[in-house]
């Protein structure tokens, strides 16, 4: 081949390749996302991001799976990249909710919220369907997957409607906390179980943390009579303060706009008992939030905003300040 012909060909190969990574690379504000969550890998001194894709099979069906996005400035990102899709034979292959990302013993671990189309008996007349869902964990040896599953079923209970597990360790016990859903209990529940030191599944029952309407500021929805007023429990995220307080953020509607508020656990452990802080962190209609150390040693928290299913969630990034005794909202740093 002629040389001049063969750098052309490397030339050209080149700059495709330029403008293909040019055009993967998007500010956080143009990336549609809910339910974000920011791993922070100390290995490849990258951010993570993840959110919820579907994907269909080479036979035509709809399966849930996750993708990811990665920066190394937080405003910046590239991909997506697929990470996982759900094994066809799994217990539901439906669509995921809320993934999260773990570090944890030199592995990566996906907690991911399945969705089924199994519909069960509604609780009382002129309650809406509920539909069967869980949080199910599968692991991986990078933050870009391949995640594999233990085993084809739920960590949650195969009788309960839950969703947004997430992981805690303490005194080097790993635990996950997740949110049984209102649909089923209508005042939604907090809910705390331990796991296997590999998290491949949960170790005994499930203790009850808090319910929704513990939170003066969580006003719920008023249904029609004889329906009670339902409460949400949604988002939890644990986080330990430089005075050794145990807080946990967690998501509810505040006069019909979704909010942050603050619980504190007033023995430090993560069973309890806890209590709410009377002041939200965040009431203008964003939520499902979790929070994360930038490599330069600032306190963040990132969540979706506006909640509504319109295309215009975004993911946004705010400084925090921890106070000892709890948590402020500083600038956003995604405007």
């Amino acid at each position: 081949m002629n040389v001049k012909i063969f750098l052309g060909i490397l030339l050209f190969c080149f700059s495709f390749r330029l403008v293909e990574a040019q055009q993967a690379t998007q500010n956080i504000a143009d990336i549609y996302i809910r339910d974000p969550y920011i791993l922070v890998d100390k290995n490849t001194n990258t951010y993570y991001m993840y959110r919820s894709a579907s994907t269909k099979s080479s036979s035509g069906k709809v399966l849930g799976g996750v993708e990811t996005f990665k920066s190394k400035d937080l405003k910046h990102w590239e991909g997506p990249i697929r990470v996982f899709t759900v094994p066809e034979n799994n217990w539901i292959t439906g669509r995921v909710w809320a993934p999260e990302v773990h570090a944890y013993k030199g592995k990566y671990y996906l907690f991911a919220t399945l969705n089924s189309d199994i519909k069960w008996k509604k609780t009382q007349a002129g309650w809406p369907d509920y539909i069967f869902r869980g949080t199910q964990i599968f692991y991986a040896d990078s933050p870009e997957g391949p995640f594999l599953p233990f085993d084809l079923v739920p960590h949650t209970p195969m009788d309960r409607m839950a969703l947004d597990g997430t992981l805690w360790v303490e005194n080097n016990i790993p635990y996950m906390i997740y949110c049984h859903e209102w649909v089923q209990i209508a005042d939604g529940g907090m809910e705390l179980v331990q796991l296997k030191f590999d998290l491949s599944a949960p170790v005994g029952s499930s203790l009850t943390l808090f319910n929704a309407s513990a939170a003066d500021w969580s006003t719920g929805s008023v249904h029609k009579s004889p329906l009670p007023t339902s409460y949400v429990t949604d988002g939890c995220f644990l986080y330990r303060t430089k005075n050794g307080k145990l807080l946990m953020i967690w998501s509810s509607f505040m006069n019909s706009e979704y909010a942050i508020g603050i619980a504190e656990s007033t023995t430090g452990k993560v069973s309890g008992p806890w209590k709410q802080q009377p002041e939200p962190l965040f009431t203008k209609n964003g939520g499902h939030g979790m929070i994360f150390e930038t490599f330069d040693g600032h306190l963040c928290i990132t969540f979706h905003g506006p909640n509504s299913p319109s295309g215009a969630e975004r993911a946004h990034i705010y400084e925090l300040e921890d106070t000892g005794d709890t948590l402020v909202l500083k600038k956003e740093l995604t405007e």
